[in-house]
């Protein structure tokens, strides 16, 4: 195909190579300047003014089509039901993808861009860590050394808190996450009163319902996304920056005497590659290849990495 696409017509998605992406947003002024940059990537991350412009720019202007074009859609729904035009609810965009492939950082870039556009100013995201269960709880489920799989999150509260998005509630309630203590924060919250956009970010969003016990099936999260993404990689990739960031980890957050994993910060760098490895190989491997991975093809859209975490080629689903 044309403009760099390797996806054949059959397909029902279009692909771009990183060059024919990037000339997408040729026209559109960057609105990101290095400081906002540095205030969003993740650690490790390597993102510059070039990858914002070349990958992001054009993602951010893609999706403010969609969400013009669903303000528009539900005009005309309300105009058929003869309904006086309640308040559109927000567009909310799903991010999903492995521990460690910079999900996060897309997030926050794509959060701060969006927020530049003027038809939708208020931009919110939201974590599904905030929804994990307690550390306490998962103990006693026997579920700690599984934090991060489908079964370790409180997913009732995690799809109500969705479904009450959806339902254009002007303020709703999510539970927060600290990355410090590695638990949930109790009676903390995050607060999102009347966004147009959410971004809601985390390994598991673009799970299936789950099959009950009779055979039926309920609602998924993915069921309220309007537009999801999917961040990808080589696992070797990925399972490397897993490391590298665990290493750096050591030599930062971990030296807090509060950080739950502070007992990591004495080790050597031989010993702190051999744990990262184990952690890997026994919780966050297992993870990415049983649930987090065959979710990919659920996403509206990929990004996929290269080796050194730019972004080499788009997947789009066609409309």
């Amino acid at each position: 195909m044309s403009n760099g696409s390797h996806a054949s017509e059959s397909s029902p998605y279009v692909e771009l190579e990183r060059q024919a992406w990037a000339a997408l947003g040729r026209a559109t002024e960057q609105p990101l300047t290095d400081v906002e940059i540095d205030r969003v990537k993740g650690l490790g991350d390597q993102l510059d003014l070039d990858e914002v412009q070349q990958v992001y720019l054009p993602l951010s202007r893609l999706l403010s089509l969609y969400v013009g074009a669903a303000g528009q859609l539900h005009r005309s729904q309300e105009e058929f039901l003869h309904r006086t035009q309640p308040p559109r609810t927000p567009f909310v965009i799903g991010l999903a993808g492995s521990v460690a492939v910079g999900k996060s950082t897309t997030a926050r870039v794509l959060q701060h861009m969006l927020a530049h556009w003027p038809e939708h100013p208020r931009v919110s995201l939201v974590t599904t860590d905030g929804f994990l269960l307690p550390n306490a709880e998962l103990r006693e489920r026997g579920l700690l050394h599984r934090k991060g799989f489908p079964e370790s999150y409180d997913r009732k509260a995690l799809l109500k808190f969705v479904v009450d998005i959806k339902s254009g509630r002007e303020e709703v309630e999510a539970p927060t996450y600290s990355h410090l203590v590695y638990d949930v924060v109790p009676d903390e919250k995050v607060v999102v009163r009347s966004p147009d956009v959410v971004i809601i970010e985390g390994l598991n969003v673009l799970q299936p319902a789950r099959t009950r016990e009779d055979g039926s099936t309920g609602l998924a999260l993915s069921d309220f996304f309007d537009f999801s993404v999917y961040v990808d990689a080589a696992t070797s990739d990925i399972r490397r920056w897993y490391t590298d960031r665990f290493l750096r980890l050591r030599e930062t957050a971990f030296r807090d005497p509060q950080s739950y994993f502070a007992r990591y910060a004495s080790l050597s760098h031989d010993e702190a590659v051999s744990e990262a490895t184990r952690i890997w190989d026994d919780i966050n491997g297992p993870n990415l290849k049983q649930n987090v991975q065959p979710t990919r093809s659920r996403a509206t859209l990929v990004l996929r990495k290269d080796h050194d975490h730019s972004v080499r080629w788009v997947r789009l689903r066609k409309l």
